[in-house]
């Protein structure tokens, strides 16, 4: 709620109303991609973890791959909600913020046109071409004049949380069949070091499609990535090593 109010009240400057929606139009528009990489090194990353730890008790392989399988049904079930959930939040922010500008057209129009000459100065016109363009825009249609200057918010595409939801439970699936195929290819002697193999490069791919998907450095994200995950199945195997010697 906090949160909420805090956009509404810096929504009332052009400038910061602009700064602080441009992400939102970004995460919009690149949401399927961000929540399949997302939801795909998840899967890689807690399944791998589930199946080296229970690895390391040196159980049958039933007793892994049930684990495996347990965890990845419950794993793309709390993507698919959580993601499903989060998206619907940023859906019902938009449907405020867009409700918000409607009712300020109405109540203030002065001062909606003079913030949307603002703006375009703040782009780099100048103030005589800025009210002219305001008011062109105005005059042909204000609210989607402001709703795109303003807030970068499309009313006719909204973020939709089951596409998410799809996407990132789907790839969650996907992402937890690498460590659950590399135990059932592998013979005992070999289910960790061929487990750890296939997570590497695994999260190597991830890792280069969320630093594409985000613009970042791909060589960092992925190296953050690879960590992460060895680090969890290290942990998790030494978990598994100290139960199966106590007979746990």
């Amino acid at each position: 709620m906090l949160w909420y109010t805090s956009q509404m009240n810096n929504a009332r400057d052009p400038i910061a109303h602009i700064e602080l929606h441009s992400d939102l139009t970004h995460n919009s528009k690149l949401n399927w991609l961000r929540a399949s990489v997302l939801g795909a090194n998840d899967g890689i990353v807690s399944i791998s973890a589930v199946i080296v730890g229970v690895a390391g008790a040196d159980v049958p392989k039933s007793f892994i791959l049930i684990a495996g399988v347990a965890s990845l049904v419950a794993g793309a079930l709390s993507m698919a909600v959580g993601e499903y959930v989060s998206v619907s939040t940023q859906k019902d922010t938009e449907k405020a913020l867009l409700e918000k500008e409607r009712l300020e057209l109405l109540t203030v129009p002065e001062e909606e046109l003079e913030e949307l000459s603002m703006i375009y100065e703040k782009k780099g016109l100048s103030p005589e071409t800025a009210k002219i363009v305001a008011k062109e825009l105005t005059i042909h249609d204000a609210f989607a004049a402001h709703v795109d200057a303003e807030l970068g918010i499309n009313p006719n595409d909204l973020a939709n949380p089951f596409h998410a939801a799809y996407a990132s439970g789907l790839a969650f699936l996907a992402g937890a069949m690498i460590p659950i195929v590399a135990i059932l290819l592998s013979p005992p002697s070999l289910y960790v070091p061929m487990t750890f193999v296939a997570v590497v490069v695994a999260l190597i791919i991830t890792g280069s499609l969320s630093a594409h998907a985000g613009g970042a450095s791909k060589v960092k994200a992925t190296i953050r990535v690879v960590l992460g995950g060895v680090l969890a199945m290290i942990v998790t195997f030494g978990i598994g090593k100290l139960f199966g010697i106590a007979g746990i």
